[in-house]
């Protein structure tokens, strides 16, 4: 799957998620877009999620007929040390996931 790791998502996450084809969003060349324009811009982009810690992201974007899903690990912050507990159940939720999904985890 090609993910693509929200600004708020510490890069070396990616290092975690096993054969998923990983990008942040500065390497992407999206950073500093605003959260429809970057779910916009991303699908276009061929990425099949975006992965954040926002949690209200959910509530500010619909993705009803989108091809891009929307997974939110819901974490204490947004460090590596507390995301990394929450890797089997991103991993677990990849294989599910479907477009224009949200999922949350954590």
């Amino acid at each position: 799957m090609k993910i693509l790791l929200d600004e708020c998502v510490p890069k070396d996450f990616q290092k975690s998620l096993i054969d998923h084809d990983c990008q942040t969003v500065p390497k992407a060349g999206l950073a500093g877009k605003k959260n429809g324009e970057l779910l916009t811009l991303a699908e276009q982009a061929g990425f099949e999620l975006l992965l954040t810690v926002d949690k209200g992201l959910p509530y500010q974007q619909n993705l009803t007929g989108r091809r891009i899903s929307l997974m939110v690990v819901d974490v204490q912050t947004n460090k590596l040390a507390d995301l990394l507990p929450q890797v089997a159940a991103v991993l677990e939720a990849l294989r599910s996931i479907k477009p224009g999904q949200v999922v949350r985890v954590g």
